[in-house]
C-alpha cells in the first residue's frame, strides 16, 4: 500500500517557515515566507478581538520594530505647499502668528523669507541651537510662529522679526508659482540701491522708511570674484548708469567660486560652477557693524 506524504529529502530544501511538499494546510491557515510570497514576506498584521491588539509577524527575521509615531511626513510640492493658505492683503506681523513662508536666502543672521500668504517680504531672525549651522535653501518652503513679541522695532530693518524657534521644512516649491510670485517682487530702476548712496550709512540715518532688502535684476553681469586682499568673494552687476560692487554672503556662490579653482567667473562659466543661469541678486543691509550697516548680496538667484 502506497502512502503519500512529504519526501524527507525534501525537508532539506524547505526555507525555515515554508511547509514541506505535500503538507496539507488547513482552511484559512497562513503561513509566511512561502515561495509565492517570496523570502521577506511583508510585516502581516490581524486584529485581535476588539483591537486592542496587533500579532505581527515578520518571516526570517528580527522581531519588529513599532514605526514612531510621530515620523516626519514627505516633502511636500508645487500646488500641495500652496494648499490651505488663506492670502491677506498685509503681512500678519504680530507675536504668535503662523506663516508659511519661502526661503530666498539664510544665514547665521537672519533668513529672508516671502510670506505666502501676502506676497511680502520678510526678514526673519532665527535662534539655530548650538552647534546646528543653518540649512535652510533657496525655494525650501517653510512654517514659522513668530515669538510673542516679534520685536518689528528696527529701524535700519523695517521687515525684521523674531522667530519663536526654528522653522519647520515642509516642501519646495519652484517653477511658474515661484517665477510669478519672483517677479511681482523685483524692484525697479528707480533711483539708488536699497534707498541711498554708496556701500554703507551709519546706523542713526535710519528712520524705518527704507527697506533693508530688494531682490533686483541687474542691467549688466553679474561677475562673482575674489578679492586678494583678503580673501573675501564680491560681486559686481551693474544698476542703471552705477557700477556696484558688494560683499557677496551666499555659501552656495562663495563654494561655487572656490571649486571652479579661478579668481572670477561670469557668464556661463558662472552659470556652470552655480547650476543655473543667475537672474536675480537679492541685496540685503547688514546688522550695524561699528556703527554702520552695509550693504550685501545675501544671495543670487535662477529665475524660479
Amino acid at each position: 500500500m502506497t502512502t503519500w506524504g512529504p519526501d524527507p529529502a525534501d525537508r532539506l530544501r524547505t526555507a525555515p517557515g515554508e511547509p514541506a511538499p505535500g503538507t496539507r494546510m488547513e482552511e484559512g491557515q497562513h503561513v509566511l515566507g512561502t515561495r509565492r510570497q517570496g523570502r521577506h514576506a511583508p510585516v502581516h498584521a490581524r486584529k485581535e478581538g476588539d483591537g486592542a491588539a496587533l500579532a505581527v509577524a515578520v518571516a526570517d527575521g528580527p522581531s519588529p520594530v513599532e514605526r514612531a509615531p510621530d515620523r516626519t511626513p514627505a516633502p511636500r510640492r508645487g500646488r500641495a505647499v500652496l494648499r490651505g493658505i488663506v492670502h491677506r492683503d498685509r503681512l500678519l506681523n504680530v507675536g504668535g502668528a503662523q506663516l508659511r513662508l519661502l526661503v530666498l536666502s539664510c544665514s547665521t543672521e537672519d533668513a529672508t523669507v516671502i510670506d505666502l500668504a501676502s506676497g511680502s517680504l520678510l526678514r526673519l531672525r532665527i535662534a539655530w541651537p548650538d552647534g546646528h549651522a543653518p540649512d535652510l535653501s533657496p525655494f525650501d518652503v517653510v512654517e514659522a510662529r513668530l515669538a510673542d513679541d516679534p520685536e518689528c522695532d528696527d529701524l535700519a530693518q523695517p521687515e525684521a522679526a523674531t522667530a519663536a524657534a526654528p522653522p519647520r521644512h515642509i516642501g519646495t516649491l519652484r517653477g511658474r508659482r515661484a517665477r510669478a510670485m519672483l517677479a511681482r517682487l523685483t524692484s525697479k530702476h528707480d533711483g539708488p540701491l536699497l534707498g541711498f548712496h554708496g556701500p554703507s550709512a551709519p546706523y542713526w540715518d535710519f528712520h524705518g522708511l527704507r527697506p533693508s532688502v530688494a531682490l533686483i535684476e541687474p542691467t549688466r553681469g553679474p561677475q562673482l570674484m575674489r578679492r586678494h586682499a583678503d580673501g573675501s568673494t564680491w560681486v559686481r552687476f551693474g544698476w542703471e548708469r552705477d557700477d556696484v560692487w558688494l560683499p557677496v554672503e551666499d555659501g552656495r556662490a562663495v563654494r561655487a567660486l572656490d571649486a571652479s579653482r579661478r579668481d572670477r567667473l561670469t557668464g556661463k562659466p558662472l552659470a556652470t560652477a552655480l547650476g543655473f543661469t543667475p537672474h536675480y541678486l537679492l541685496v540685503a543691509l547688514s546688522s550695524p557693524r561699528a556703527g554702520h550697516c552695509y550693504k550685501t548680496c545675501a544671495a543670487i538667484l535662477p529665475k524660479g
